[in-house]
């Protein structure tokens, strides 16, 4: 009979049997299913359980002692809360999956445990006769698992894969399963073993969507790995997040989300473009929110790479790039960019001993991109193609340009493996290096002796110099193609020999027509200044510029801004807009506000210089 008309015949019962006093309405709140939407009604039932507080005595004192250590270690407070206040494990599971419990019952009741029947059997004396049946319940996940460090290298055998393999090096896992699987598998391999399973627990946060809402199916936020890598249509995307649903009323709702979020599908981004994505979000125990313009965004940081790389391959291929160690001579652009490889080697392997990938993958990207391909390439150029230059200096720096390359992709390799392998294939014969493949490689190491700060010095005033020349043009309006005379004043010893040294490239780099130094007394004239320390770099102004030309064009540029400023300081004075609209929409348009201001007041400096020309 169904419990419901079961719980109906009842009452009629006591009825029947003026047992029956009253009927009154209780308000009580019924637990259902979320998947099923069935009622939940308590059951009593047989279970088997795990005494954990004598597993945990063992498993607190590995944590305590620091053989086993938490990054960040501030979660070594969500284990200790848990295992100090612990309560009996119920083990088993009504399901059909999972490690059938090792139990067997006969016809009286009684219980008894073993490997298997025959085993049961023959410990418990049990006639082949006498009828058995074994547990139909399975083990708890979490127990199976638990097991796991041990169990998958041959355990209960002492084989070489345990010996070797156990304990491991470090447990990768999230915050919500610390209990439930750390601890558990900490218990599990004290108890049974003898040895902690690992000896570094590395905390990471949890991939939250872009509005910072757990990934779940039900909710249809889901986003497959495989379609950032590969792409996928928005059709596809619709099928995939709302078929086979639990709850088939909520799939339009998430149909309208996924078209208002991706309304042209998922482009394909590249596996390598998704891991150095993950690794630059992965600060240490914080949830990812993520963001799919980040994953774009380092797509074209591969791209960067890429392209370096053939720029190299141009520039070196059938050309002698000192592979043997034949005499070289390195310019200060050279030895500048070994210098910063060596900073970046060392800041590269520091971050990952700590565990923050994320400062890791900063600091990859920030060599590659800001020093290797935005400035090394460009300085050069000049070098390269200057047929006047001796063959040590020119096989200098093409072999600077495939060591400082092929080191690189060393270092990258673990972020984004596919690409740096393609490249590595190509650039190993010209840099000296041969293997199979980059994996074996040995790992980029920090050399002291390699440092130059001597060369990253005057390098570093080569770029403030070139940095300052191009704000002039900038703020001026002056074409990049057009050469300019540029006077020096205030110049030191050092700074003099910077210029002697360097003058042939910034001419050629920043397009200069001539490079002079201010006699003294002499007045400086009228210029735009740039300051590299305490040297003074001027554009003279005089017939460089369309002046009536260039005080209309920023007039009507602080009119615009004027306007608004104007409607964006009315709205953030609107009281009643201000107690409305949350609180990012405030602070984004006071952003707005502060960036028009200070537009506004750069662009009234500058008319004012260029009024009194």
């Amino acid at each position: 009979m169904d419990r419901f008309d079961a719980r109906k015949a009842i009452v009629a019962e006591f009825e029947a049997m003026s047992l029956l006093e009253k009927i009154d309405d209780h308000a009580l709140k019924v637990p259902r299913g979320d998947r099923s939407g069935t009622v939940i009604e308590p059951w009593l039932t047989d279970q088997w359980y795990v005494s954990t507080k004598p597993l945990a005595e063992k498993a607190i004192a590995a944590v305590e002692s620091g053989e086993i250590q938490f990054v960040p270690k501030q979660y070594e407070n969500m284990y200790f809360s848990w295992m100090r206040d612990i309560q009996d494990w119920c083990i088993s599971r009504q399901l059909w999956w999972g490690h059938r419990i090792p139990a067997w019952y006969d016809e009286a009741g009684n219980v008894y445990v073993g490997r298997d029947e025959s085993e049961v059997r023959k410990k418990y004396d049990i006639r082949n006769d006498e009828s058995l049946r074994q547990d139909e319940d399975v083990l708890d996940t979490w127990f199976s698992s638990g097991l796991w460090t041990f169990s998958t290298l041959g355990w209960p055998q002492q084989t070489e894969f345990l010996k070797t393999f156990h304990p491991t090096d470090v447990l990768v896992t999230g915050f919500d399963i610390i209990f439930f699987w750390v601890a558990r598998m900490i218990m599990l391999s004290t108890h049974l073993t003898g040895q902690i399973p690992f000896k570094t627990v590395y905390v990471h946060g949890l991939v939250r969507d872009g509005q910072g809402q757990k990934m779940s199916k039900s909710k249809g936020n889901v986003l497959d790995p495989l379609d950032i890598v590969d792409g996928i249509t928005l059709d596809e995307l619709l099928d995939k997040r709302t078929s086979g649903m639990m709850q088939p009323k909520l799939a339009e709702k998430i149909a309208k989300q996924t078209r208002a979020e991706f309304p042209e599908g998922i482009a394909s981004y590249g596996t390598d473009a998704l891991r150095f994505t993950f690794c630059s979000l992965a600060s240490t125990g914080r949830d990812i929110k993520f963001d799919m313009g980040r994953v774009e965004g380092y797509r074209n940081f591969c791209n960067k790479l890429w392209n370096a790389a053939n720029f190299v391959f141009e520039n070196t291929e059938d050309k002698d790039t000192g592979a043997n160690d034949e005499p070289v001579e390195l310019s200060s652009v050279d030895r500048w960019i070994i210098s910063a490889l060596q900073r970046t080697e060392a800041e590269v392997t520091r971050q990952l001993e700590a565990f923050r990938f994320d400062l890791a993958a900063q600091a990859l990207y920030e060599f590659i991109w800001d020093e290797y391909c935005a400035w090394y390439l460009e300085l050069v150029k000049p070098l390269l193609w200057d047929e006047s230059a001796s063959v040590e200096r020119q096989r200098g720096t093409r072999r600077t340009l495939v060591r400082v390359l092929e080191t690189t992709l060393r270092l990258a390799h673990p972020f984004m493996p596919f690409i740096t392998e393609e490249i590595w294939q190509r650039v190993a014969p010209l840099a000296g290096k041969s293997g199979p493949t980059l994996m074996l490689q040995p790992w980029p190491e920090f050399n002291p002796e390699r440092l130059d700060e001597a060369a990253e010095g005057d390098i570093e005033w080569v770029k403030a110099f070139m940095l300052g020349i191009r704000q002039i043009r900038g703020e001026m309006n002056i074409s990049m193609a057009r050469r300019i005379d540029v006077v020096l004043g205030n110049v030191s010893a050092l700074d003099q020999r910077r210029l002697d040294e360097n003058e042939p490239l910034l001419k050629k780099l920043a397009k200069l027509e001539s490079v002079r130094i201010l006699a003294a007394g002499e007045e400086a004239p009228l210029s735009a200044i740039a300051l590299v320390g305490d040297m003074q770099v001027l554009v003279p102004m005089a017939g460089l510029i369309d002046k009536d030309a260039e005080l209309a064009r920023l007039d009507k540029e602080i009119g615009r801004l004027d306007g608004e400023v104007k409607r964006v300081g009315g709205k953030l004075g609107n009281a009643a807009f201000v107690d409305k609209a949350p609180a990012e929409v405030i602070d984004k348009e006071r952003a707005k506000l502060a960036e028009a201001e200070q537009a506004r007041a750069r662009l009234l400096e500058q008319r004012e210089r260029i009024a009194t020309l």
